[in-house]
């Protein structure tokens, strides 16, 4: 009797075997690829990666010379170097001659930032959070603690500047083109570091992804998670903690500096403090949700996460407080009003939407969305052990909307950042379009990732859920 069920059991099992083999097969015949990084690419995406791996660093320069030297004036240099002369003389005076220089002091200062920052990782508790499921069937853990990391860490620059005078509460500001240089050094010592890791000892092997060219490897990355150890993630530790740690402790840093220059703290100043500020404890508050997005679910460790964590977040994104320090804006209290609104409402647009798709998934659907009953499409997936996964695709709600209507609160958020520095110029403006070019990529990839992930439930939800971003326009 037993010997009869336990035979039925096992044809049971090869038939559901056989089932899931064939439907996994059909899954992946449907894209010819496994979801994640791509493995093939074109002439195109190596000489892409090719400009932006030598371009952006000059790019960062350029952005630094301009506020530092130009009242943050982008077309100044290049105007006074076609005037006097497109000679090395003019070139070296408009530019060589202006660009941050080396110091021991601000190594010093990086250096001392970077291993705090790592021993916070390492020894404060945290909840455990977990990723989502990697192309090879990893269901990683990571260590949520950033937002003891964000106290801890603004305490110390706060009663080390203000109650014991260890430095100036504008030590950052003042050093701002020595922080520069180091944090370059240590961008590209990490890119090199993690491609020569990814092949002489990487942390998981079978997530590894290679394209045949060196530059495309070193940019986009080779390994998905590289790790020290079961806990310590390269991805996580490099975006949240030098990076966005210090997003409001910069911010702070110029505050101190313009109130230096001319006694007083603007109110533009003071609510970009605050905009940023909301953005950065929403991240830190909410550090297990970052945990399922495209950084960590998607992107594999190069130079784009390497060194745009370490130099192109710090530098580029608090390009506002520069210009203020440089340039103060007294905003009249209706447009104060105004520009503190568009932030908030675009807080509360990318809050409720991500919430509204965590919602769902904890109810496994179970619930109403906006007094209704949820609707979703229930997807399979095979990672590249050819073991079959499910998940869930939301048609409701906000989801219902567009793909990617969180965005759309990103975007609102940015802009009101760069309101704070009224019309005078450009630069403070690059945020904006610069946030805007990066999501509507990350569209763009997120829909190649779950194409390649999802098949034929992908098209299913794409022509339930149309619209990409902004309903009736993209």
């Amino acid at each position: 009797m037993m010997a009869t069920q336990r035979r039925r059991h096992s044809q049971n099992s090869d038939t559901t075997v056989e089932k899931s083999k064939g439907e996994n097969e059909k899954i992946v015949a449907q894209t010819g690829t496994t979801w994640g990084r791509d493995r093939d690419v074109t002439t195109f995406n190596v000489i892409l990666s090719s400009t932006i791996l030598f371009t952006t660093p000059l790019f960062v320069l350029y952005f630094w010379l301009v506020c530092t030297h130009y009242e943050c004036a982008l077309s100044t240099p290049i105007v006074a170097f076609i005037r006097n002369g497109l000679t090395y003389d003019t070139f070296e005076d408009v530019f060589l001659n202006k660009l941050p220089q080396f110091s021991w002091h601000g190594m010093q200062i990086f250096y001392t930032w970077l291993v705090f920052q790592g021993v916070l990782y390492a020894v404060l508790p945290g909840n455990i959070g977990y990723g989502q499921r990697t192309p090879a069937g990893h269901i990683l853990p990571y260590n949520v603690n950033g937002i003891y990391a964000w106290s801890i860490s603004h305490i110390v620059y706060l009663v080390g500047a203000y109650y014991l005078s260890l430095w100036s509460p504008s030590i950052i500001h003042d050093n701002w083109g020595s922080l520069l240089i180091a944090a370059n050094i240590y961008g590209f010592f990490l890119t090199f570091f993690v491609y020569f890791k990814a092949h002489y000892f990487p942390t998981h092997p079978e997530d590894r992804k290679y394209s045949g060219s060196v530059l495309y490897d070193l940019m986009m990355g080779i390994e998905m998670n590289p790790r020290f150890g079961e806990l310590w993630d390269f991805k996580l530790f490099h975006n949240g903690r030098p990076g966005i740690v210090a997003w409001t402790m910069i911010n702070l840093s110029f505050a101190a500096a313009q109130y230096q220059a001319i006694g007083y703290v603007t109110n533009s100043m003071v609510l970009l403090n605050l905009l940023h500020a909301t953005y950065v404890l929403d991240f830190f508050y909410n550090e297990d949700w970052y945990l399922r997005t495209i950084d960590i679910a998607h992107d594999h460790f190069g130079f784009y996460l390497a060194w745009g964590d370490t130099v192109w977040l710090p530098w580029m994104y608090t390009l506002q407080s520069h210009y203020l320090v440089r340039n103060p804006v007294d905003l009249s209290t209706p447009y104060f009003l105004f520009v503190l609104a568009i932030g908030l409402s675009g807080y509360y647009i990318f809050r409720a939407v991500n919430h509204q798709k965590d919602y769902v998934r904890r109810k496994d659907g179970n619930c109403e969305v906006w007094g209704k009953p949820a609707t979703f499409i229930r997807t399979k997936f095979v990672t590249s052990d050819g073991t079959e996964h499910s998940s869930t695709l939301i048609t409701c709600g906000f989801w219902g909307l567009s793909r990617h209507f969180n965005y759309i609160g990103d975007l609102l958020i940015s802009f009101a950042m760069c309101l704070t520095c009224g019309f005078k110029h450009l630069l403070p403006y690059f945020y904006i379009i610069y946030m805007l070019i990066l999501l509507i990529h990350r569209i763009i990839r997120d829909d190649a990732r779950c194409r390649g992930k999802y098949g034929r439930y992908w098209d299913e939800y794409t022509k339930i859920v149309k619209w990409k971003l902004l309903p009736y326009v993209y």
